[in-house]
């Protein structure tokens, strides 16, 4: 499995190595032990699958503590830009992004710590989108921040996304009060 760090320190972009054959093709998206051995000692308790059109846009979203969840994210079919957004106060990369493509032909895996708001945005029809968390749902701990907030600036390539209408009050970053520290 090829691993890729960032100059946030935290999440990590995961290739996985694929078997192809004249049958298709065999990948290990997941396994607790190699994942331990690169640093990733979560223990996810629930599985999420989403299928969206293009264009749709879906977050910034997390949970707090008590409820507070780390991702294990990756496309089955189709592509999306992936962003997450470092909320941790004391971070020195407090507010800003990343950003990955994550599609059913790369097959690459985005690993999300807890203390990061996480969205993303279809790029093709019939996407289907899944995710390990490392902890279970819980609709009081769930907050957001607005997916198109200017101090956070994310480049989402699309003016006019379609996007929940809960999705469209989420918190503006200036007022934002996180709950997570570095």
């Amino acid at each position: 499995m090829q691993v890729t760090r960032f100059h946030i320190e935290g999440p990590v972009l995961l290739e996985p190595q694929v078997f192809h054959d004249s049958r298709g093709y065999f990948f290990e998206s997941y396994s607790k032990e190699r994942f331990e051995s690169i640093g990733i000692h979560d223990d996810f308790v629930q599985s999420n699958q989403s299928l969206s059109q293009k264009d749709v846009l879906r977050g910034l979203h997390f949970q707090a503590a008590p409820f507070a969840q780390s991702k294990l994210v990756r496309v089955i079919k189709g592509a999306v830009l992936d962003v997450i957004v470092d909320i941790r106060t004391g971070s020195p990369t407090y507010g800003q992004y990343l950003s990955a493509v994550l599609s059913e032909e790369n097959k690459q895996m985005f690993y999300i710590p807890v203390g990061f708001a996480h969205g993303f945005l279809t790029l093709e029809n019939q996407t289907i989108f899944t995710y390990k968390c490392g902890n279970y749902y819980n609709k009081a701990s769930e907050a957001g921040i607005m997916w198109n907030d200017p101090e956070i600036g994310i480049d989402w390539g699309i003016k006019k996304p379609l996007v929940s209408e809960k999705d469209q009050v989420n918190e503006r970053f200036l007022n934002f009060k996180s709950p997570f520290h570095f």
